[in-house]
């Protein structure tokens, strides 16, 4: 008896809709691995026009665990586990915290803060940290992971502490990931204790990751390819829209 392949997928989706999260899940992570940034907040935008609010940042997060840790695995030879076990101290933290008032924050001002705080770590002065990156790493790993728990993506912060490091654009790429793929396990577990049902979509999470993985070794390919000077223009880049992203969202719900 052949098997329905629509009957992966959860009723909430049709097939087309599946498939296209299926692709973005590639893109976004052929995009993650080859700037460092950029593709958890570009597949929730995607996932928030096409899946049903209640699962959105769940499911987000079983995927985006799914594509940092591909991505950690293929630089793990890179990733400084010092950074990443201060991250993992504030991640804790965070998603305790965050799953008390997951629902009671209003995320048009912390959209607002995140926006402003990337902005000025990217253009502005900030200090160097590599003297004190463990407790500056904890800081981020608190906040990246509190704040995930409203909107998905709070990846802009890990990334904007992790540039002030003096990482090579290697180093960069392996500690985002790693310290993502913390927090969204942290978030996971929380979400759990709330009472989401990940069963349902499990098939789509499924695929989802593992065209995650292949978006991965597509993109360390480029990363690989690329110059310091090319890949730090284009982490400014990706930075940047990515806060005027949230600016907009923000003004969006408070002004209009």
């Amino acid at each position: 008896m052949a098997i329905d392949a629509v009957s992966i997928f959860p009723d909430a989706l049709s097939a087309f809709s599946a498939t296209l999260l299926i692709l973005a899940s590639f893109a976004t992570s052929a995009l993650t691995a080859a700037v460092g940034l950029g593709g958890g907040i570009a597949l929730i935008a995607i996932m928030a026009n096409i899946m049903p609010p209640f699962a959105l940042v769940p499911v987000h997060g079983v995927v985006q665990l799914g594509s940092n840790a591909g991505r950690a695995l293929v630089q793990i030879r890179h990733v400084d586990w010092s950074i990443v076990g201060w991250f993992a101290s504030g991640a804790i933290l965070g998603a305790a915290l965050g799953g008390s008032i997951v629902v009671n924050l209003p995320a048009p001002y912390l959209r607002l803060g995140i926006a402003c705080f990337v902005l000025w770590t990217v253009w502005g002065r900030p200090p160097r940290l590599e003297r004190a990156k463990k407790p500056a790493m904890g800081i981020a790993g608190f906040l990246a992971t509190l704040l995930s728990m409203f909107f998905g993506a709070a990846g802009p912060i890990g990334g904007a502490v992790l540039s002030t490091l003096g990482l090579s654009r290697h180093g960069f790429v392996a500690n985002q990931a790693a310290t993502a793929l913390l927090m969204h396990i942290m978030k996971i577990i929380a979400f759990g204790f709330l009472g989401f049902a990940f069963a349902p979509w499990a098939g789509l999470i499924a695929a989802m990751i593992a065209s995650g993985f292949l978006g991965t070794l597509f993109g360390s390919r480029l990363l690989g390819r690329m110059d310091e000077k090319a890949f730090k223009k284009g982490f400014k880049v990706v930075m940047t829209l990515l806060a005027l992203n949230l600016l907009w969202q923000a003004s969006q719900a408070l002004f209009v």
